[in-house]
């Protein structure tokens, strides 16, 4: 999709960094986030895929809470909230005595929804000082970043891109941009190759987690690592429920999957080590695990055999291999004990 015709400044004229780019396409007046539809009229996530989802998030809160020593007052920072659902279905799936100390913060650029749960405090930015969970759920992929891609000579160079969505290369990468490639995604000298410069994730999920006091901030998303990493990136574009090629005129989502190993060494000072679990770890930990019920309970309770069906149904969605179960979920604890303790089971 490059354009690799020469031209002088009329030339230039449009030609911006995908970081840039994005960032308008997606938040700008006008932006794909900020459509009345919200994601889910996009794309689906567990939150969307099923309440189960809701119902194991309010499980982990729970056990955060219990870690704290259940104080009086108890925080579950949603970050990137759409349009409230899953902040909505962990209040729901509280217990009453819990979501009674339990502060809701919603953190999302776009306006507060209207009839939504007065319970939920909408904000722009997460609280700081919050005592409890903070739950980003596919939140940095949306981080914008920059993409750079190799040149002839082996060099990595800044793609820029128009509002159409044509291509070209720019300047070599140079700095942070070029200390982090090298550590996190060093690139081969083959012409071609494709890399997105995740520093604005890391730099994001640092101050995301620089937010709390104590607690566990819990980061899930589409990830990769530093031993396999996709030769030619992975930004893309959803409308309408489907894949589609990204271009930035706020037309379509734009994302593209995230560093998370190098999420998970971003913060500062003296935290508990941070640990990577694939989706269908953490969530069988947290009592989602598809297995389907005994055909026995369809000959003496019918009904609650469809329900438990309907039920395994999605349970197994959520933690399929090749979809919603290869989701990364890095958890980062802060002030509290290592996250092995809150996830026994897991991995």
């Amino acid at each position: 999709m490059i354009d690799g015709t020469a031209g002088g400044t009329r030339g230039w004229q449009g030609w911006r960094g995908w970081r840039e780019a994005a960032e308008e396409a997606l938040y700008g007046p006008g932006g794909f986030y900020h459509r009345d539809e919200g994601p889910a009229g996009h794309f689906r996530t567990s939150v969307h895929a099923s309440p189960l989802f809701a119902a194991a998030v309010a499980r982990l809160l729970c056990r955060v809470d219990d870690v704290l020593g259940r104080p009086s007052a108890l925080d579950f920072v949603d970050m990137a909230a759409g349009r409230g659902e899953l902040a909505v279905g962990v209040l729901a799936a509280l217990p009453a005595q819990v979501a009674a100390r339990t502060r809701v913060h919603a953190v999302e650029r776009a306006a507060r929804p209207a009839g939504l749960d007065a319970r939920v405090h909408w904000r722009s930015a997460p609280p700081q000082g919050a005592t409890g969970l903070l739950f980003a759920n596919e939140w940095l992929d949306n981080v914008p970043v920059d993409v750079a891609e190799t040149d002839a000579a082996g060099v990595p160079r800044r793609v820029l891109v128009r509002a159409d969505g044509a291509e070209r290369l720019g300047e070599p990468v140079t700095g942070a941009a070029a200390d982090w490639l090298a550590r996190w995604w060093p690139l081969p000298s083959e012409r071609g190759l494709r890399a997105e410069i995740g520093l604005p994730r890391d730099l994001a999920w640092a101050a995301a987690v620089g937010g709390l006091e104590r607690g566990l901030a819990v980061a899930v998303d589409y990830a990769h690592t530093v031993d396999a990493r996709p030769p030619f990136g992975t930004l893309t574009g959803f409308r309408d429920g489907r894949g589609t090629a990204p271009v930035p005129d706020g037309s379509c989502d734009l994302t593209a999957h995230v560093a998370l190993d190098a999420c998970a060494h971003a913060p500062a000072g003296p935290l508990p080590a941070p640990r990577l679990l694939p989706q269908r770890d953490a969530l069988r930990a947290l009592g989602i695990d598809g297995a389907r019920p005994p055909l026995a309970l369809a000959s003496t309770h019918p009904a609650a055999y469809l329900r438990a069906l309907a039920s395994a149904g999605e349970a197994a969605e959520l933690t399929a291999t090749g979809g919603l179960g290869d989701f990364g979920w890095l958890l980062q604890p802060v002030a509290v004990p290592d996250p092995r303790e809150l996830f026994p089971t897991g991995g």
